[in-house]
Order: C-alpha cells, then sequence, then structure tokens
C-alpha cells in the first residue's frame, strides 16, 4: 500500500519534469506542428491541434491502468493514476485557469496564481519555435513570484 503511494507521488511530481521536457524538446522540437496553433491560432475551432498532446498523455496512462488490470505490472495503477492526475491538474491550470477555455477561476488571485499567469504570459511572449521559456506548468520559477 506505501508503496503504491509513494509511486502515485513520486509519478504525479515525476510529470512535472516530463511536461517541461516534452514541452520543450518535443512541441518547440519536432513536433512543432502540432503545438503552434497554441501560440498562434490559425483555426476557427475551439480545439487546437496541440489538444493532441492530451490525447498521447491519456494512451499512457490508459496503458500502465491495463499493465496492472492484466495483471502484468502490480504498481501500474498507482502509475496510471499519477499521470492522469498530473494531465487533471495540467488540465485545471492551463485551460481552464490560465486560458479561460472554460470561464472558471477567473477570480483567482493569490501569489501562485499571478506567479503560474505571469511565467506563462512570459512563454507565450515568443510566438515561434525557438526562444521560448517557462516550459513547466506547475512549479514556477522563484522570480515569477516577486512583483
Amino acid at each position: 500500500m506505501w508503496l503504491h503511494i509513494l509511486v502515485f507521488f513520486t509519478t504525479f511530481f515525476f510529470m512535472e519534469f516530463m511536461a517541461w521536457f516534452s514541452h520543450k524538446y518535443i512541441m518547440h522540437g519536432f513536433l512543432w506542428n502540432l503545438h503552434a496553433d497554441h501560440h498562434k491560432k490559425d483555426h476557427d475551432s475551439w480545439f487546437e491541434r496541440n489538444d493532441a498532446f492530451f490525447i498521447i498523455y491519456a494512451i499512457i496512462s490508459i496503458g500502465f491502468f491495463l499493465l496492472w488490470q492484466n495483471k502484468i505490472l502490480d504498481i501500474g495503477l498507482a502509475i496510471g493514476l499519477g499521470i492522469f492526475v498530473y494531465g487533471l491538474a495540467y488540465f485545471l491550470v492551463h485551460d481552464i485557469f490560465i486560458h479561460q477555455r472554460f470561464k472558471m477561476f477567473r477570480n483567482a488571485n493569490n501569489m501562485y496564481a499571478r506567479a503560474v499567469r505571469r511565467a506563462h504570459k512570459m512563454h507565450h511572449k515568443h510566438i515561434g519555435k525557438g526562444e521560448g521559456e517557462c516550459f513547466g506548468m506547475l512549479i514556477v520559477p522563484f522570480k515569477y513570484f516577486k512583483k
């Protein structure tokens, strides 16, 4: 039981690194064609090509659930849940709180909320593939907590 809890939290926190890594080197790298419309909208759809990354991580999470369900990997449930919960947190912070794809959390104005908004604004300041900054999501560099 304790191992599963430890694996869940380790996976959740490791996903912040994975988000940073995949954002910097994959989304702003060889899969820029899927991510570009997130920086500069070039369509009229509510959906973005960038949303494909949610599907990719959902498939990975489901894969771990299946490994657990088929008794191939005992900690598969913990890993799958860690990925899923991180994805949910990412969706709530990035798509709902920051980009307001749903009109919720508009009045959140604490120190952390302001720092997350500032860091993401700095990331979106660069609309091209290169010269980006702040590729993570939940862990914000200290400088963005300052006024």
